[in-house]
């Protein structure tokens, strides 16, 4: 298991704040195409990126809990499952986002998490992702330890 990441570089993860995690994401020239708005596939990756470190902090502070994860289904895996997108407002070159992803329902085998990308308070894109939990390749129940977490983390935004 790779060592935790130092206190001050947990940031570059976002936060979880209120069952929410928030990401910021800074709009690069190369996220954008030849008119300079963000041409619309890199939301994919920005949300991605909420969803991917959402699931690192909550086993941040609880490493048993991905470990009881591997040992009940080795090489598990989330993988989206479905996505419904609303693309609302044009992000560009230089501003600063916000990625806010939320559990909304956990399953057996799958979770559907809502998300959002903001600038301050104008609201640029909306998600709903239901992502799988997989091992050996087949959609398995997510390991209780992991559902749990994720259960409670949903609670705490309520």
């Amino acid at each position: 298991m790779s060592e935790p990441a130092p206190k001050n570089m947990a940031v570059l993860d976002g936060v979880i704040d209120a069952g929410r995690h928030r990401l910021a994401v800074r709009i690069y020239y190369e996220d954008t195409d030849f008119t300079g708005i963000v041409y619309h596939a890199n939301y994919l990756r920005f949300m991605e990126r909420g969803r991917t470190n959402y699931l690192r902090l909550l086993g941040a502070d609880q490493h048993a809990l991905f470990a009881a994860a591997e040992a009940e289904a080795p090489g598990f895996a989330f993988v989206v499952r479905s996505m419904q997108i609303d693309y609302l407002k044009p992000a560009r070159m230089d501003d600063l986002l916000e990625v806010i992803t939320l559990p909304e329902e956990v399953k057996g085998a799958s979770i559907t998490l809502a998300q959002e990308v903001r600038r301050g308070a104008d609201l640029l894109v909306t998600a709903k992702v239901r992502v799988a939990f997989v091992s050996a390749g087949r959609a398995r129940p997510i390991p209780k330890p992991l559902r749990v977490a994720m259960s409670t983390d949903r609670g705490a935004s309520e």
